[in-house]
């Protein structure tokens, strides 16, 4: 499948700052000194987050121990050096896309080590709109496998990877999704627990009983005893949590994975010391793999780039895509399928993830007034077209579909729509003027009408072509004869919350351990409507780091779980980066979002925290959320 819808509003993806430039640009006054070693433990971790993200993508973090892990970091195996000639270059100062693949090999059927790919995950850094955006598949998602040298055969996309290795899963990926892919990053999962343990572990909200001992007999899968609640998890649970399915789909596994991410980025934040850098530089030098476009090292300047990117990047700019499960139908052989249309629709969230998008969704679900598109409206904007392609027509039907959108469009004195000097433009040019007032917006807007299509500053050769306007757009081959439908933020629409108030449910649960915490309980006096206590470990008591925690467990009637968790540590590393902070009748919440679904509402109250969380799939609805949390109240 190949895709002809917009892909982004800024322009062809490549990794943010590329070139040494892009370190002057966000350099800072002087900060105080600094020892070495935490400088080096600084920097080092963005690129640790960035290629070893082991089980499931990518994080923030820091950067450089030495010069030679770097250059440890290139590939190494045949199978990446091949794979990495399919890269496609980077842009400078443009967005980037990197295949983030995490394998293992299994002993087989007939006794040999099969390689097997378990994450297939695409990530997406942009440096204009300061956005880091990961899409992913699941393994059992059925397409189009293609391997080097045959015709594609349908196949699980896990399954590129065991036929035709890293190539494989590349090409494979790029013919599903259309899109360039600049950066492949391969994972051994042999590393995950070593780079966990390295960090001493990873903090982790586990929604819910996770038990298999295969004692019953019948089909057998990986051993996993973890109880529900905040907790910090070592190697080998981590990788079981990530990995386990075998209760429920690949879907969750999925989504499993992509909270791992966040709480591998908030370790890496906190983890770092003299003493473990060097240990955790030794586990990346033996598990991880870079393919760059032919096969060039990284410099030190390139990703000291994503460093600073990373550190800068905004709360609210972190994106996390994946199919909707009601968007996925399970095949006779336990396969998924999914309509083109829905790929496409998730590639085009992961391309153009709305910055706005956890404000828009607070404003819907409060009922706010929302604060004025950013932009300026189509009818601001001045744009002439240009015929970059050498097709009869192309210029005038582009400038046609604009119009009709609200664009002024300008044309020479003769009424005509002029060439470009040349009429090999592959793909389609939206330059944009410097000096005009929000020029590079009102430039991403119209690129993201145009489908596959750069945005940049207009050079000279152009502008005079351009008889005054705002935007010169050159269409290239890319251009289709359409425009794609005018995005439109990220606003869901408000509904009444689905709750039913029954404190009763838990208040016997709490007033049995209430005498076994320090601080003062909170009773959920309102519940989602199809929730009932967990038959598996309801409420639980237990200690993390050095303080007594109370969660309380609720399964839904989908058969997700979500819960509340109570305890007087007011810096955990989960509640760091809320999108929003805001009174509700007199009391302080924060709240933390994936995208327009609101993922944990925090009440901070009488020197405890309290959160409610969202099930995995953040099936319960934002209003829901917080009626949950508004209808907290202390157990008396």
């Amino acid at each position: 499948m190949t895709r002809t819808a917009a892909h982004n509003g800024n322009g062809r993806a490549v990794l943010p700052p590329v070139t040494a430039p892009a370190v002057t640009r966000y350099r800072q006054p002087p900060p105080p000194p600094r020892s070495p070693l935490r400088l080096l433990g600084r920097l080092f971790g963005w690129l640790l987050a960035a290629l070893a993200v082991v089980a499931a993508g990518i994080a923030g973090g820091y950067y450089l121990y030495a010069d030679r892990t770097v250059a440890d970091l290139v590939a190494r195996s045949p199978d990446v050096k091949q794979a990495q000639k399919k890269l496609d270059v980077p842009l400078p100062g443009h967005a980037a896309i990197a295949l983030v693949v995490g394998y293992d090999r299994r002993l087989g059927p007939d006794g040999d080590f099969v390689p097997r790919s378990d994450t297939v995950m695409l990530v997406r850094a942009d440096p204009q709109t300061n956005a880091l955006s990961m899409l992913s598949f699941p393994r059992d998602l059925r397409v189009d496998v293609r391997c080097p040298g045959r015709a594609p055969i349908s196949a699980r996309i896990n399954d590129a990877y065991a036929e035709c290795g890293s190539r494989g899963t590349l090409e494979t990926v790029k013919a599903l999704t259309g899109l360039p892919i600049n950066y492949l990053i391969t994972v051994n999962f042999r590393g995950f627990r070593q780079l966990v343990a390295k960090l001493g572990g990873v903090w982790m909200d586990v929604d819910h009983r996770y038990f298999n001992d295969n004692s019953s007999g019948g089909p057998t899968y990986p051993e996993i005893d973890l109880k529900p609640g905040y907790q910090k998890l070592n190697g080998t649970k981590a990788l079981d949590f990530v990995r386990y399915r075998h209760a429920d789909s690949d879907i969750y596994r999925i989504a499993r994975q992509q909270l791992f991410v966040k709480a591998f980025n908030e370790q890496l934040r906190s983890a770092f010391s003299p003493t473990s850098v060097p240990r955790i530089v030794s586990v990346v030098r033996q598990n991880i793999e870079v393919g760059t476009p032919g096969g060039k090292e990284l410099d030190k300047r390139t990703v000291f780039s994503y460093a600073l990117f990373a550190f800068q990047l905004p709360q609210g700019h972190f994106f996390q895509t994946r199919l909707a499960p009601e968007n996925l139908v399970e095949n006779p052989d336990f396969s998924l399928s999914t309509d083109p249309a829905n790929i496409e629709g998730a590639v085009r969230d992961f391309t153009t993830p709305d910055v706005d998008a956890a404000e828009n969704a607070t404003n819907a679900a409060l009922g706010r007034k929302p604060k004025p598109a950013r932009g300026p409206k189509p009818s601001q904007i001045s744009v002439t077209v240009v015929n970059g392609n050498g097709i009869s027509g192309s210029a005038t039907n582009g400038a046609y579909h604009l119009e009709q959108r609200g664009y002024q469009i300008i044309r020479d004195p003769r009424g005509d729509l002029p060439n470009a000097p040349t009429y090999d433009y592959a793909r389609t040019k939206v330059y944009y003027e410097p000096r005009a007032l929000q020029g590079q917006l009102a430039a991403r807007g119209v690129a993201s009408l145009f489908g596959a299509a750069d945005v940049a500053r207009i050079p000279a050769k152009i502008r005079r072509l351009g008889n005054g306007a705002m935007l010169v757009v050159v269409v290239g081959n890319t251009f289709d004869g359409n425009l794609a439908p005018a995005a439109s933020a990220s606003v869901p629409r408000r509904q009444p919350p689905a709750t039913v108030r029954n404190p009763e449910v838990t208040r016997s649960l709490l007033e049995g351990v209430a005498r076994r915490v320090p601080f003062p309980l909170q009773i959920p006096t309102v519940l989602e409507n199809t929730s009932i206590a967990a038959a598996d470990a309801p409420v639980r008591v237990y200690e993390i780091a050095g303080r007594r925690t109370v969660r309380l467990t609720f399964g839904t009637g989908t058969g997700e779980f979500w819960g509340v968790q109570m305890i007087a540590w007011n810096d955990a590393p989960i509640l760091a980066g809320p999108n929003e902070k805001l009174r509700i009748g007199g009391r302080r919440f924060e709240l933390h979002y994936t995208g327009t679904k609101l993922r944990m509402v925090v009440l901070r109250a009488g020197g405890a925290t309290y959160w409610v969380v969202n099930t995995l799939l953040n099936t319960l609805s934002n209003e829901t959320m917080l009626a949950i949390a508004k209808g907290l109240r202390p157990l008396k």
